[in-house]
C-alpha cells in the first residue's frame, strides 16, 4: 500500500507540475506587463491600507495569514536541502521562482476576491469558490470544485499538520529536553486558543506573530552576513556561477541545481499552489486586483527574505555539503526533517557558540505555529464550501469537527514520526496545485480584466483608497458580491 502511494506521489509531484507552475508564472509575468516590477510601490503601499470591518479583514492581517501558511520548515529544513541537493546556485533559481510566481499569486488572489461570498458574518473564497463560479455554476465546475475541496481538506486539516508538529518536537526534544508529550499539550492548547476564535483571531495572531518572528530570523542573518561580511562578494559570484554551471565545482550538478531551486522555490512561496487565496479573500478591500498585488508581494517576502535568510547563513559560514559527484561530500542516509536544521543550526553557532540549536528550534516553533494557523483557516473555508454544496447550508458541526481532528493530528505528529502521512500530504498539496493552476489559466481572461481595470484608474489619478470595482461593467459574470456592493454604493 505504501509503495502505491508513493507512487502516486511520484506522479502528481514529476517535473510536469515544475513546468505548469514556472510556465504559468511565466505567463502571467508577461500578460500583466511584469507588474511584479513595475507595481512593487503600489504593492507594499497597499500593505498598509484597507480596513477590518465586521465581516473581513485588513489586507495586512490576510498578507500575514498566507505568509503564516508560506514561512514555514520549508524556509529552514527546504532551502538547506535545496542547496545540499543542488549546491548553492539552488538559491538563485528559487529567487527566479519567486520572481514568476508573483504573477501566479496575483492572479489567484484576485480571483479569490472577486468570486468571495459572505458567509455567517465572515467573508469565504478560495480555489473551489472561483472554480465554480468562474467556469459557468456548470455541474462539471461545481464537482471540479469540491474535488479541490476535498484534496484540500485532507491535505491541510489532516496530513500536513502531523509533519509540521513532528518537526517542532524533534527540534525542541533535542535542544532542550522536553518531553515530545509536553510539546504536543502546550502546542495544542495554543493552537486551540486561536482556531476556535475563527478568521479573525488566526489575522490578529498572524500580524503579531508573522512580522515578529520573520523580523528576529532575518536580524539574525544580517549579523552573521556582518561578521562574514569580507566573504559576501564571493558568496553572491558562488551563487550565480554554480546557478549556471560555471563553477568547476558544481558543474557536474547543474541539472540538480535547477530542479532543487526550482522545486524547492515552488513548495515555500506556494504561489499558484491554491493555499493562499483563502486568506486573500477574506480580505476587506474595495477592488480585488488590491489583494492580489499584496499576496504578489507576500511571494517575496517569503523568497527573498526569509529564504535567502537562511540561505546567506548557510553559505557563509560554509555550513554545507553538496550531495553529488560534483559536490564536496556526498551525504548517506540523509536524516530527514532534521537535516535542513542541522545547517541553520550551525551557522548560527558560528555567530553564538552554543546558541544554534535553541535559536533554530524557537524560530521552527513559531513559524510551525503560524503554519497550523494557516492549515486551518484553509481546510476550514473548504469544509464549509463542502457542507454548503451537500447541506445547503454551513455546518459548525463540521468545523468543530475539523478542528478536533486537526488537532489531533497535530497531536498526534509530535509523538510518532509521520513518514506516511508526509507522502500523503504531498498528495493534497500536489493535486491542489495541479488543479489551481489549470483553472486559473482557464480563468486568466477575468483575472487580466481585473488587473487592467485597476491599473486604467490608477493612470487615470484616481487615489488607491478610491478604486472601485464593478463585474458588470467587465462583463464579468458570478461574480455576485460585488455585483450586491456596487448596487449599495
Amino acid at each position: 500500500m505504501e509503495g502505491v502511494i508513493n507512487a502516486i506521489n511520484n506522479v502528481i509531484w514529476s517535473n510536469w507540475l515544475v513546468y505548469l507552475c514556472l510556465g504559468t508564472g511565466v505567463y502571467f509575468s508577461f500578460r500583466t506587463g511584469f507588474s511584479q516590477v513595475r507595481h512593487i510601490k503600489e504593492m507594499v503601499k497597499l500593505l498598509f491600507t484597507g480596513e477590518k470591518s465586521s465581516e473581513g479583514i485588513s489586507s495586512f492581517q490576510a498578507l500575514c495569514t498566507s505568509l503564516a501558511g508560506r514561512i514555514g520548515t520549508g524556509n529552514i529544513a527546504g532551502v538547506a536541502t535545496a542547496i545540499a541537493m543542488g549546491g548553492p546556485g539552488a538559491l538563485f533559481w528559487m529567487w527566479t521562482i519567486a520572481f514568476l510566481g508573483a504573477g501566479s499569486a496575483f492572479a489567484e488572489s484576485a480571483l479569490a476576491q472577486i468570486y468571495k461570498e459572505e458567509d455567517n458574518g465572515q467573508y469565504r473564497g478560495g480555489p473551489a469558490y472561483y472554480i465554480e463560479k468562474g467556469l459557468g455554476n456548470t455541474t462539471f465546475s461545481k464537482w471540479y470544485g469540491i474535488i479541490f475541496a476535498v484534496a484540500t481538506v485532507l491535505g491541510t486539516g489532516l496530513f500536513l499538520p502531523g509533519v509540521q508538529s513532528n518537526s517542532i518536537a524533534v527540534a525542541v526534544n533535542n535542544s532542550f529536553g522536553i518531553s515530545p508529550n509536553i510539546v504536543a499539550v502546550f502546542l495544542m492548547a495554543l493552537l486551540a486558543l486561536i482556531i476556535f476564535g475563527g478568521i479573525k483571531r488566526i489575522g490578529s495572531a498572524a500580524e503579531v506573530i508573522v512580522p515578529f518572528m520573520g523580523g528576529i530570523y532575518i536580524l539574525m542573518a544580517v549579523a552573521i552576513i556582518i561578521v562574514n561580511i569580507g566573504q559576501l562578494p564571493g558568496v553572491i559570484a558562488l551563487i550565480f556561477k554554480s546557478a549556471f554551471g560555471a563553477e568547476q565545482a558544481f558543474a557536474g550538478i547543474m541539472g540538480s541545481t535547477i530542479a532543487w531551486g526550482v522545486k524547492r522555490g515552488i513548495y515555500s512561496n506556494e504561489a499558484g499552489q491554491g493555499t493562499g487565496p483563502q486568506a486573500a479573500a477574506a480580505a476587506e478591500v474595495t477592488h480585488p486586483a488590491k489583494q492580489g498585488f499584496v499576496q504578489a508581494f507576500s511571494v517575496y517576502v517569503d523568497t527573498l527574505f526569509v529564504c535567502s535568510a537562511t540561505g546567506f547563513m548557510i553559505l557563509m559560514t560554509g555550513s554545507y555539503n553538496v550531495i553529488g559527484n560534483g559536490g564536496a561530500m556526498i551525504v548517506e542516509n540523509l536524516p530527514g526533517v532534521e537535516f535542513g536544521p542541522m545547517f541553520t543550526q550551525i551557522a548560527v553557532d558560528s555567530l553564538i557558540p552554543g546558541f544554534g540549536g535553541s535559536f533554530v528550534s524557537i524560530a521552527l516553533f513559531f513559524f510551525v505555529l503560524t503554519t497550523l494557523m494557516a492549515y486551518y483557516y484553509i481546510a476550514e473555508v473548504n469544509v464549509t464550501y463542502i457542507s454548503k454544496k451537500i447541506a445547503g447550508k454551513s455546518s459548525k458541526l463540521g468545523i468543530n469537527l475539523l478542528r478536533i481532528v486537526l488537532l489531533g493530528a497535530v497531536g498526534f505528529g509530535c509523538v510518532k514520526t509521520a513518514t506516511l502521512a508526509w507522502t500523503m500530504g504531498d498528495i493534497g498539496v500536489g493535486s491542489m496545485a495541479w488543479l489551481n493552476i489549470i483553472a486559473i489559466l482557464i480563468l486568466s481572461n477575468t483575472a487580466i480584466k481585473c488587473f487592467k481595470d485597476y491599473e486604467r484608474q490608477l493612470k487615470a489619478g484616481v487615489p488607491s483608497e478610491e478604486i472601485t470595482f464593478n463585474p458588470i461593467e467587465l462583463g464579468i459574470e458570478n461574480a455576485d458580491f460585488w455585483v450586491e456592493k456596487s448596487k449599495n454604493k
